[in-house]
């Protein structure tokens, strides 16, 4: 019988099928991560078959969501405090072919690395203009696009005198919201990445480093905001890591 690794190494040469490599998404349990194993299912996973309702409904209206929502330092009275950046990429299948109307929001901490949430007591500052929520829509060529703050890098009780580095979570839908995928956008050099469980719940190093955004001087505005490229890729060998 075939190993597990033949099998993938004999279904990549078929063409057209690009399964996604072992080791490309996080693993669970991941007792490093402490509260992985309590977190995620312990029995196996019942399949339930789909119905017409999980891409009838409910689905979002395109005309919901506003321009302005993807522009997290314009939401309040005044400007956030912290470095202006734009984060902006393609969201495509396995082919690099575009997924247009796609939903994306993202969440973030502050440049201090604080949530606003009731359960983050982190003794850094909230900043009053500064929510950390934005929503987008992937154009005709899958392009999306923010302007945000940095976020911060913060304690997170995990181990001893243990930091989440900056990140920035994205979720995407597709035709409606049983759809839902979420991932987690990293800063490049960032010297946290090597000490950081969730990010290296990914056993794959280089599926770990398609969550580190590039910077791009092309997309940086002169004098006003340094741009980043994150590409979302869906499906296939160079699948973008998603929490399960």
């Amino acid at each position: 019988m075939a190993k597990p690794h033949e099998l993938w190494s004999a279904m990549s040469d078929v063409p057209g099928y690009r399964p996604i490599p072992e080791g490309a998404m996080p693993t669970h349990p991941f007792p490093d991560y402490r509260s992985n194993p309590v977190r995620v299912p312990r029995r196996p996973l019942v399949p339930i078959p789909h119905t017409l309702s999980e891409v009838t409904g409910p689905v979002y209206g395109h005309e919901a969501v506003r321009t302005a929502e993807a522009d997290l330092t314009t939401q309040h009275a005044g400007a956030p405090l912290g470095e202006r950046i734009i984060v902006w990429g393609r969201v495509i299948d396995e082919d690099e072919r575009a997924v247009p109307n796609t939903l994306l929001e993202i969440w973030q901490a502050n440049a201090a690395g604080r949530y606003i949430h009731q359960l983050d007591q982190h003794p850094a500052p909230l900043d009053p203009n500064f929510t950390g929520a934005g929503r987008a829509v992937s154009d005709s060529q899958g392009n999306y696009r923010f302007v945000t703050i940095r976020p911060g890098a913060y304690p997170w009780k995990n181990h001893d005198n243990a930091w989440r580095p900056a990140h920035i979570h994205i979720s995407l839908f597709g035709p409606s919201f049983v759809t839902r995928l979420v991932t987690q956008m990293y800063f490049p050099g960032d010297p946290l990445l090597p000490l950081d469980p969730i990010y290296n719940s990914v056993p794959d190093p280089r599926a770990r480093e398609r969550l580190v955004a590039s910077f791009d001087l092309e997309a940086t505005v002169p004098e006003w905001a340094l741009g980043y490229r994150f590409d979302i890729v869906l499906r296939g060998r160079r699948a973008t890591p998603m929490e399960a």
